[in-house]
């Protein structure tokens, strides 16, 4: 397969104009099917987003040393009460910094079943349309 056989392929016309305020990105992790790289919008595109600023390290991209989280940081820390508020604050710094199509109304760090894993849960409002909407992500410790 060469480059010219690669055609990037926009996604359909979004359906709102809050969609269409959202934006259109390249879907990650990047696939090509037929022969067309695969695009997201509107609130998919929103949550991709997030997931990006929470999978990232401050200095791993070198244009944006401050993009990201840095949740890899309580790798092995214990899933006490303070581990699980310091990842809380560090979650709403990094989302208010660097996701300005949302404004969030809660973040919540509470501990799972299993005694390595959290739940990181996310409400937040799209303020193109002040849509509520929300993202669990789970957290290994170990």
């Amino acid at each position: 397969m060469t480059t010219s056989d690669v055609t990037a392929s926009a996604p359909s016309a979004a359906t709102s104009p809050a969609d269409r305020w959202l934006g259109t990105g390249v879907r990650f992790p990047m696939r090509v099917v037929d022969g067309r790289i695969g695009w997201i919008d509107g609130m998919d595109l929103v949550r991709q987003s997030i997931e990006t600023i929470l999978d990232t390290e401050p200095g791993e991209r070198v244009m944006l040393p401050t993009f990201g989280c840095g949740l890899r940081r309580y790798l092995m820390a214990p899933n006490t009460v303070a581990t699980r508020t310091a990842m809380q604050q560090d979650i709403t710094t990094a989302l208010s910094a660097w996701e300005p199509r949302i404004r969030l109304t809660e973040v919540a760090v509470t501990p799972a079943e299993h005694p390595t894993q959290v739940w990181v849960s996310i409400s937040y409002v799209r303020l193109a349309d002040l849509r509520p909407d929300n993202l669990v992500y789970p957290f290994y410790l170990r």
